[in-house]
């Protein structure tokens, strides 16, 4: 059994950076990728801002050198691009050699390619490639194809928290020695259903969110991947190669509460966080940033805030919501954020919660404001909340 799980690779595109340089330069300069919508065929395309990548999917499929005629949904694509670049960045040439499982986290999966050719499906089938793709699935296998991985595939739905227990799934599978490694995230595209939903869930802020805020109106939606590669001690050891830190904690807490709400007192993100806590064997003390699910919305950010507090006192660590730059990627959240988690260490960073203007009553502190370099950054916890109670955290730390 390995006692310790390594990150070794990490990959992403989000609105802010079709990479990883270019999503680091994008926060070092302060720009948000939330704006007015290009790429999603809809009628708010005015009203509502949202964070997209900026390639097409013509783009991206000459990007990645595939076969237009194949039915890749712009999940499947964001995907590929983002675990291919976690591969490279981990140095893996060879596939076969090692036992390696894919686990992707995604809720809408192909509802893209679903919705712009539903009517077709059900009159000349012109498109009706498209139908196996709209499972959720799909997009794992595609990925997996991409990249070479054959051994294990898994795909985990869990809506907002779906990237993070991907990597929950794949941490417990190589501790228990079915697999040496495990490239896992998520991946998700914007759609108009998606959209839609959270409209009328009347979540969605006509201006640019500020997590956090005393006067805060809602979330903005995006769309991205990310996954990182986790490995094995023993792996580790044997190609003696460079890690960027170690996966040392990890929880996950359903309290079941509402369908789309967290309890007011943050019951299941609390539980959530003192599980990684406790699995991690770190005091609370210990933790130097809190990279929170931090939507925007009314309700999570009191229930978040308070079982921040509740756990970590009065004064917690410095805390900030990264989602005022990428916009809520729902599903890929937790593989967005964990890829800006490791960074944080890697870099000695803490990003500034943007557009943040007046702390909230309900809470004994307010979060960073502004980007702060040369700090102290040897562990780091992330949140990741779904609709539905199901809440992740995970914490990474310095080696």
């Amino acid at each position: 059994m390995s006692k310790r799980i390594f990150v070794t690779g990490i990959g992403i595109i989000s609105g802010i950076g079709n990479n990883v340089e270019e999503t680091l330069q994008s926060i070092r300069d302060g720009k948000t990728g939330v704006g007015k919508i290009t790429h999603l065929d809809t009628f708010h395309k005015d009203t509502i801002p949202v964070s997209e990548i900026k390639y097409t999917n013509e783009e991206l499929i000459e990007l990645m050198g595939l076969d237009n005629n194949l039915p890749y949904t712009r999940a499947t694509l964001m995907g590929i691009v983002a675990a291919a670049e976690a591969v490279k960045c981990a140095g893996i040439t060879d596939m076969k050699g090692k036992r390696t499982g894919l686990i992707s986290g995604t809720t809408v999966g192909g509802m893209d390619k679903s919705e712009q050719y539903y009517h077709d499906f059900l009159t000349e089938g012109k498109h009706i490639k498209y139908i196996e793709s709209h499972d959720c699935g799909d997009s794992t296998e595609r990925i997996a194809d991409y990249i070479g991985v054959k051994d294990f595939l898994s795909t985990t739905s869990t809506a907002c928290s779906s990237a993070a227990n991907s990597m929950i799934l794949g941490a417990r599978l190589i501790k228990n020695n079915i697999l040496d490694r495990v490239i896992a995230g998520g991946t998700e595209s914007l759609t108009k259903y998606h959209l839609n939903g959270f409209n009328t869930l009347m979540i969605l802020d006509r201006e640019l969110c500020k997590p956090f805020d005393e006067n805060r109106h809602g979330l903005n939606l995006g769309e991205g991947a990310a996954f990182l590669v986790l490995e094995s001690e023993d792996l580790v050891k044997e190609s003696g190669k460079k890690v960027f830190c170690e996966l040392t904690g990890y929880g996950n807490a359903c309290e079941a509460f509402h369908q789309t709400a967290s309890t007011p007192e943050g019951k299941g993100a609390y539980l959530a966080m003192k599980k990684a806590l406790d699995r991690s064997g770190l005091k609370p003390e210990q933790i130097d940033y809190i990279n929170a699910h931090g939507t925007g919305t009314e309700n999570n950010d009191i229930s978040e805030g308070r079982a921040i507090q509740n756990l970590f006192g009065e004064n917690p660590p410095r805390v900030s919501s990264t989602k005022s730059f990428t916009g809520h990627t729902t599903s890929a959240a937790g593989g967005i954020e964990a890829v800006l988690s490791v960074l944080a260490i890697q870099h000695n960073m803490i990003y500034p919660n943007m557009n943040f203007k007046q702390q909230m009553k309900e809470l004994s502190y307010k979060p960073v404001t502004e980007l702060l370099e040369n700090v102290k950054v040897d562990h780091v916890l992330s949140n990741s909340f779904g609709f539905g109670g199901n809440n992740s955290a995970l914490i990474f730390s310095r080696v």
